[in-house]
């Protein structure tokens, strides 16, 4: 997609080696640059072959040049030590620049839910300022896409882009448990009809119950809320239930409980007995832990 855009664009631009330094990030953009595995190989092709795709650029006022495509590309001539990076440099209104950055980092191999939602989100909005004016009437900037078209495009159905523009309305907790694969895309969908304190309160709920909430869940939580039920202690009682698919299974057969019992400890006080045992050995083992402390 990258280089499709901008073989669009370069008959109308001017290709410039421009210092690293002028060159500045996108505002809010919603691909991350990491240095992950992928960021290690674009490090070792421009080391080997230098940038094979220059990055796309619009000038700044004071000089400087915002990048619209090439963010990976400007952290690997970085990393390697280079000073420049060729770009195409072309006149855009912040319309256009989030359409082509949007369309040219989109179809990535991996992209998280987060930064797909965000794209979706900004390209959506600049989509909804472009069809307020008259004179953008060629493709890639002028037509005037839809929902309907944007799925056409990216592949994505229709419903799905509406889920991934409701994650945009996670707080961040929730939003990297989604990113994270912790959390599916349905019950996050749910929550981010919560408001913001209900879900920073649905955020203390998980990390206290090590668990997220199920669909079901979510759909009762959101329930509550928009009936102005949904209290703290009601989000914690939902959150305690058991969740079959999140909680691990712990199964004592009677064979190694008849080993580790007495014999004089009857059936109904087995319970019991397992109980203070693991306290007890939880004790020794702190007991150890501050010996260890010590004898240091």
């Amino acid at each position: 997609m990258e280089k499709e855009v901008i073989e669009s664009e370069k008959k109308t631009s001017e290709l410039k080696h421009i210092p690293l330094e002028l060159l500045d990030d996108f505002p809010n953009h919603p691909f991350k640059v990491r240095d992950d595995e992928d960021m290690l190989e674009l490090i070792e092709s421009v080391t080997e072959r230098g940038v094979l795709v220059p990055a796309m650029v619009r000038p700044k006022a004071n000089g400087r040049y915002e990048l619209i495509s090439g963010h990976r590309r400007k952290r690997a001539s970085e990393c390697v030590g280079k000073d420049t990076l060729q770009c195409f440099v072309k006149d855009l209104d912040d319309m256009e620049a989030v359409i082509i950055m949007v369309d040219s980092n989109i179809q990535r191999t991996h992209i998280p839910p987060s930064e797909k939602a965000f794209a979706y989100k900004m390209k959506l909005d600049a989509i909804k300022q472009q069809g307020k004016r008259t004179d953008l009437t060629s493709r890639p900037l002028g037509k005037k896409l839809s929902v309907t078209e944007l799925s056409k495009e990216y592949g994505d159905s229709e419903r799905q882009i509406h889920r991934y523009i409701r994650l945009t309305y996670l707080v961040p907790e929730l939003l990297e448990l989604v990113d994270e694969g912790k959390m599916k895309m349905r019950p996050a969908v749910e929550l981010s009809y919560l408001d913001e304190d209900s879900q920073r309160d649905l955020v203390d709920a998980i990390d206290e119950e090590v668990c997220t909430p199920t669909h079901a869940q979510a759909i009762r939580l959101r329930k509550a809320f928009n009936e102005n039920v949904l209290t703290r202690d009601k989000m914690f009682t939902v959150m305690q239930e058991e969740k079959p698919n999140q909680k691990d299974r712990v199964i004592l057969k009677s064979d190694i409980l008849n080993e580790l019992i007495p014999k004089n400890v009857t059936e109904s006080k087995r319970l019991e007995y397992i109980r203070r045992a693991l306290q007890y050995y939880g004790k020794f083992l702190q007991r150890q832990r501050i010996n260890a402390k010590e004898n240091r």
